[in-house]
């Protein structure tokens, strides 16, 4: 018997309390995302329905497709995929937080929009933790340029980091991105900027979700471990 989208919610969250629970966190603690990328409107109501906190999508397209048919309604919205400046006009205010800012042109950007609808936009920095030259995110070094750069636009609030390690079948060596990040989390944390709160430490998908919550991650962002593998 195939397990439903239910089932995989109510597994995925049996294993982040185990998870906090050995890191000494309540489960309460643990934000869990389900990262939608190519699932249905209706799947995505399944998965909200199921419990998950918060919907996750990459592609701004999809997001504003499933959004019209009220996909969303009654759990929170996030932007998890690479944002082009393009597209910022279209998520501002509608996501309630946008986790994937790397560049001071795009928290510009966020900002003079958030400032256009009178609100504050809650966002993440992601953090190319893998130095990656394909992938997007802000190098750990440039981490101090960015956030002091984010403290001078009004319109919005760092909540936190995201990172997207590289794909590598060792999990002691995802366990080592996972321990440099928190490492960084807790560092800026100690620090005082505006317009800055770390709250939110987002990493781990659906394949190393487990040793990110042990590492200090609190939010996590898992795919196909609730919907199944996506179909291409």
């Amino acid at each position: 018997m195939m397990s439903t989208i239910g089932d995989n919610v109510k597994r995925v969250r049996e294993e982040i309390n185990e998870a906090a629970a050995k890191s000494g966190r309540s489960p309460g603690d643990i934000t869990l995302i389900a990262a939608a990328k190519m699932n249905s409107a209706e799947r995505v109501r399944e998965a909200i329905d199921a419990g998950v906190d918060a919907v996750g999508e990459n592609k701004v397209q999809e997001l504003l497709e499933k959004n019209e048919t009220g996909a969303y309604r009654g759990t929170a919205l996030h932007f998890i995929g690479h944002l082009q400046s393009n597209k910022v006009r279209q998520i501002v205010g509608l996501c309630d937080m946008i986790q994937s800012v790397d560049t001071a042109a795009l928290l510009g950007q966020i900002s003079e929009r958030a400032i256009a609808f009178g609100i504050k936009q809650d966002i993440l920095i992601e953090v190319n933790i893998g130095r990656e030259p394909n992938k997007s995110g802000v190098l750990s070094e440039a981490l101090p340029n960015i956030l002091e750069q984010a403290a001078i636009c009004p319109g919005i609030c760092v909540r936190g980091l995201m990172a997207i390690p590289p794909i590598i079948g060792n999990l002691s060596k995802f366990t080592n991105y996972f321990d440099e990040m928190y490492n960084l989390f807790v560092d800026i944390r100690a620090k005082e900027y505006d317009n800055i709160c770390m709250n939110f430490l987002s990493m781990g998908m659906s394949d190393s979700f487990i040793e990110a919550i042990r590492a200090g991650a609190n939010m996590v962002r898992v795919g196909s471990a609730i919907f199944g593998d996506r179909q291409y």
